[in-house]
């Protein structure tokens, strides 16, 4: 993808994949509800069931997650949360070449192993390209709470500028769980909306 490629307006969104996180499911926290609000409006969502949730396998997820993107577009948007925003990441960076992503949203995103949950530390043994993937992505946005107790305000900025992302920081989301009163994340729907032309 060249520069003129990336000055064109975004085609509107056609495709949203949305990946969860470790001890989750597609029908957690507020994946539900962004699938049902999406499909309303002619999106074809997919939440990717991802084996073992509570005992994740890197190969198992990347492979789960390579098979429900397949080859993404400039309408297609991505958006993970907690671990899965690590196995995204992989699986981008695993694409042939060439490839172009018109969105990824990342909340709760980290890349290294945290303090709060070592018994990760063996799926976060290796680090992505990150800043390669970003030149191939039309829009960036990582999004992330003052209150999380798994993953560090510092691990989410950083994952912001590695990718030359938008930050946004919700204040009180905690690790934006059902559990932590997030059923519904409207700032994620209005980026989808307005900056991929639903509207």
């Amino acid at each position: 993808m060249n520069a003129t490629d990336r000055d064109l307006p975004a085609p509107r969104v056609r495709r949203v994949v949305i990946v969860h996180g470790y001890e989750s499911s597609p029908d957690a926290n507020w994946f539900p509800w962004l699938q049902s609000t999406l499909e309303a409006e002619g999106v074809a969502v997919t939440v990717v069931p991802l084996p073992d949730p509570d005992d994740p396998d890197k190969a198992a997820w990347e492979n789960a997650v390579s098979a429900a993107l397949g080859v993404p577009d400039a309408a297609t948007v991505v958006v993970a949360h907690s671990l899965g925003v690590v196995t995204a990441l992989r699986v981008l960076a695993a694409l042939p070449k060439p490839w172009e992503l018109g969105g990824l949203v990342l909340v709760a995103g980290f890349m290294e192993p945290l303090e709060a949950l070592p018994e990760l530390d063996g799926f976060l043994a290796t680090d992505v390209d990150v800043e390669g993937i970003a030149t191939r992505i039309r829009e960036r946005t990582v999004i992330r709470s003052d209150t999380d107790p798994f993953v560090p305000p510092a691990a989410s900025d950083d994952l912001a500028r590695r990718l030359d992302a938008q930050l946004q920081v919700h204040p009180g989301a905690g690790h934006f769980m059902a559990d932590d009163g997030v059923t519904r994340l409207p700032a994620l729907l209005d980026l989808i909306r307005t900056k991929k032309g639903l509207r």
